[in-house]
């Protein structure tokens, strides 16, 4: 605002803005408050959601751990209704943990697959990706396995990775490429115990 002589100015100026810009002044404010309001409805219609997803999601895990694949259509309910959760990508990963365990490979993978690209939580990505590798090389698709495991970038990830990859190697029949790996995993902070013993025996 200008620099005014009198309160009188003052207050007159205010009243002719007042005039001009209140209505403006007014919406805005109902605006501000009903996003304000909207807002809080919408945190706590989230927290509600995941309270609700949380709940169901236990309920699902308990039913696959006792009923085991018999229980799979359950929890593939569970993760068709929550497909946006992390939740529903947990659920992928504990029901195709099952399926391994009752010789389900391919419906497994497919599983994983979908948990991979569904989840957003850069956590759980590496997690996931290190599993479909490992199912992948389970069932013989020893470049898929290799081709995935060379998408995982964390360096907290370096020593399981190349331990992978060499075992991976290893059953392609190249022992040079393993033992490269298995030496670049030594040097891993994550590095297993059992990488000693895998480079004697390549040694031999």
């Amino acid at each position: 605002m200008e620099l005014y002589d009198t309160e009188e100015q003052q207050v007159e100026a205010l009243k002719d803005w007042w005039k001009e810009n209140g209505k403006a002044v007014i919406f805005g404010a109902v605006i501000g408050l009903g996003g304000l309001f909207g807002w809080r409805f919408y945190q706590d219609s989230v927290t509600s959601g995941q309270e609700a997803a949380s709940a169901s999601y236990t309920k699902a895990i308990q039913t696959l751990t006792t009923k085991g694949v018999d229980g799979e259509a359950d929890v593939q309910s569970f993760i068709d209704s929550n497909s946006k959760s992390e939740y529903a990508v947990l659920a992928a990963m504990q029901l195709a943990k099952a399926q391994v365990q009752a010789g389900q490979l391919d419906e497994a993978l497919a599983q994983l697959e979908w948990a991979k690209n569904a989840t957003g939580d850069a956590a759980l990505k590496p997690v996931i990706t290190y599993r479909v590798a490992r199912l992948q090389a389970e069932q013989g698709n020893f470049d898929a396995a290799l081709s995935e495991l060379a998408t995982i970038k964390e360096q907290s990830w370096t020593g399981r990775v190349a331990e992978l990859r060499g075992d991976i190697s290893l059953r392609k029949g190249d022992k040079e490429a393993a033992y490269a790996a298995y030496a670049e995993a030594q040097q891993a902070d994550d590095a297993s115990q059992t990488l000693q013993m895998k480079l004697d025996d390549l040694a031999k």
